[in-house]
């Protein structure tokens, strides 16, 4: 058999280190100094999402028609620090922009898949169903190993903007071990690419694209947007995710205990839903009425404004909506 030359040895060792590097050598060593994971075995884990999106606790321009408050289906990918689905002040990727504001998750779907194609930054996509309600549950199942060992994922809010929720880079791993369980409460994020205020705003695109913001009680700071809460110090949480690592048999995963559904995923556990106060919001004052009464005489006018805000779980009250004052009439008989 003939022995190969220098040179081709060294372009097969060449090969064999690209290869290497592209199995898994770069997505397997996180940026930045972050820990890396060295559990052996792959684990499996099963993720729930819950929606705490109630008329109780968030009562402004709350959905109930056209379409109700819902959310849109989970999707989400095991990966490694070499892939991002989205990051705080950042801008998202065109198939997230079609997600968070249409709910199309093709364009997304296909980010990844050629992440995982180009450097194996991607284990795994998982996905569950949509949710009918503002407030109810959707499960899946996943698997990290020791390379992907985090986890993000992305929720649409339906109806809004290309408003969201979701979780960036969760690390299930811990040194040598994988974490039994990890639960994170969830707040609405802003994809940056629609500029409308409310739920139910037409499109709007941002022009240039902003990045992606937390939405809170008090930013964006204008009384039209819909989770504009002055009176509150933080918004409560619109959702939560649970992440419990299965064993032997991941068809007997039982909820936490704080998670408690009936049928069609409604929650029924409503000791722990905040109320919200909504305070009342009225108009501005309309123009002064004609001044009205007999000739030589006091005469009386009036004015109005009406309710553009119900209150709700015991906001301030509306004030009056008329108002009376003294006048001389100018045309009398």
């Amino acid at each position: 058999m003939e022995n190969p030359s220098p040179a081709a040895a060294l372009g097969r060792a060449l090969w064999a280190l690209l290869l290497a590097t592209l199995s898994g050598g770069a997505a397997g060593h996180p940026r930045g100094g972050e820990s890396v994971c060295s559990a052996r075995a792959p684990a499996k884990y099963s993720i729930t999402f819950t929606g705490k999106w109630s008329q109780t606790a968030f009562p402004k321009q709350y959905p109930l028609f056209r379409p109700p408050a819902q959310w849109s289906s989970l999707l989400g990918a095991a990966h490694s620090s070499d892939y991002s689905m989205w990051r705080k002040n950042q801008y998202v990727s065109n198939g997230l922009r079609d997600f968070a504001e249409r709910g199309e998750a093709w364009a997304l779907m296909k980010e990844i898949e050629a992440a995982g194609e180009a450097l194996q930054s991607v284990h795994a996509v998982f996905s569950a169903p949509a949710v009918p309600s503002g407030t109810g549950q959707t499960s899946a199942e996943l698997e990290v190993q020791r390379r992907h060992s985090l986890v993000s994922f992305v929720v649409r809010i339906v109806p809004s903007p290309d408003w969201f929720v979701g979780v960036d880079s969760l690390d299930l791993c811990d040194g040598d071990r994988w974490r039994e369980q990890a639960a994170l409460d969830l707040y609405p994020y802003d994809a940056g690419t629609d500029s409308g205020f409310t739920f139910s705003s037409p499109n709007f695109a941002t022009i240039p694209q902003d990045t992606v913001t937390e939405i809170t009680s008090s930013s964006p700071s204008h009384p039209a947007n819909s989770f504009y809460y002055p009176r509150l110090k933080a918004l409560p949480p619109i959702a939560r995710v649970t992440l419990v690592r299965l064993r032997q048999s991941p068809r007997v995963f039982v909820p936490p205990p704080s998670v408690l559904a009936s049928r069609d995923n409604e929650i029924v556990d409503s000791a722990s839903v905040p109320e919200t106060p909504l305070d009342c919001e009225v108009s501005l004052w309309s123009s002064w009425g004609l001044c009205g009464g007999p000739c030589g005489k006091l005469g009386a006018k009036s004015r109005t404004r009406y309710v553009r805000v119900q209150p709700a779980n015991n906001g301030s009250p509306c004030p009056e909506l008329e108002e009376e004052a003294e006048c001389v009439p100018d045309n009398c008989v």
